[in-house]
């Protein structure tokens, strides 16, 4: 009994997103740089508003006259915030450390080439002409579920 994919628009989305980076980065080194782009990115990001967050929380105690409608967001918020992004910022450096490992693997020019064919069977271009007949084939079918009898 095969277990079929989830169908939510969350799970769906996913799918897309994770077919275009296979698609779009198919090498071994091309998913070593994505990945480590990606912790980098989502480190800084964290990092910025990390300080921006203690920046304004900071300017807070230090202001005490701020009236309610001025704070968009509690100063609970924020410190709660600040909590849980000090421990994604450990999670990440953590993976950094595990990616670091990563990096240091090497593969041939030939296993790239592997890379690329099994990389264009797991997620095969949407736009590719073959795959555009097929589609619209299944979509002229008079039985398709999704074509109402128009007579």
């Amino acid at each position: 009994m095969t277990e079929e994919p989830c169908q939510c628009s969350d799970c769906q989305r996913f799918y897309k997103e994770h077919d275009r980076l296979i698609r779009e980065f198919p090498t071994f080194k091309q998913q070593q740089e994505l990945n480590w782009a990606s912790i980098q990115s989502f480190r800084t990001l964290c990092s910025k508003v990390t300080n921006e967050l203690q920046r304004q929380l900071s300017e807070r105690e230090s202001n005490e006259d701020i009236g309610l409608e001025e704070k968009h967001i509690t100063d609970i918020e924020i410190t709660e915030t600040l909590d849980e992004l000090e421990s994604v910022n450990a999670y990440l450096y953590s993976i950094e450390a595990l990616m670091e490992r990563v990096f240091d693997t090497k593969i041939s020019k030939n296993i790239e080439l592997k890379f690329k064919e099994i990389a264009s069977e797991l997620a095969p271009d949407p736009l590719n002409m073959d795959r555009l007949m097929l589609n619209r084939l299944f979509h002229q079918t008079p039985d398709s579920p999704d074509k109402k009898n128009i007579n």
